[in-house]
């Protein structure tokens, strides 16, 4: 994420422009703009998650499994909803493990095969965090009415649409 605090500003911008001449001024201060907005919703997520004990990661885990029928499935289909490594999600449900908030369920036909369950800890303890973060999420966001926060969608559609350009050769 990006931790710059002092932002370019159309100015300085310019003048990079001038050396690089692909340098789209707008586009730029546009893509700045959303990744430091992106950045301090990240810090405050971790602020409000935090006094509850969670970060995001955990919280996270806590989420998809919630999200479960049974509240149960594998470490590989979490770390695959989380988007992040298997080696990155056994060290997030060791964490949760260790205070009872998920617990590891071997299958009994074979010892290998694993499920990560949410406990009723693990529930309890989104069912306390759940209402803060949608109060907090709620008075973030009230400045958007519905027409605004369905034109932000569309928006953060479109970008999304053009992060290969950004990412691929």
């Amino acid at each position: 994420m990006l931790q710059l605090r002092d932002l370019p500003t159309p100015e300085i911008l310019s003048k990079f422009a001038e050396r690089y001449p692909d340098a789209d001024v707008t586009a730029i201060l546009s893509f700045l703009h959303l990744l430091r907005t992106a950045t301090d919703l990240s810090i405050a997520l971790d602020s409000c998650l935090s006094k509850h004990g969670l970060l995001q990661g955990r919280w996270w885990v806590l989420i998809l499994l919630m999200r479960e029928e049974t509240q149960t499935t594998t470490p590989s289909m979490l770390a695959e909803k989380a988007g992040v490594s298997r080696a990155t999600m056994t060290g997030l449900i060791d964490g949760l493990e260790q205070v009872g908030l998920v617990e590891r369920v071997f299958a009994k036909d074979d010892r290998r095969s694993v499920f990560i369950h949410l406990t009723t800890a693990g529930q309890a303890k989104l069912d306390v965090v759940m209402p803060d973060y949608y109060r907090r999420l709620r008075q973030c966001m009230q400045e958007l009415d519905g027409k605004k926060r369905e034109q932000l969608h569309q928006i953060l559609d479109l970008i999304n649409s053009g992060i290969p350009a950004l990412s691929t050769n």
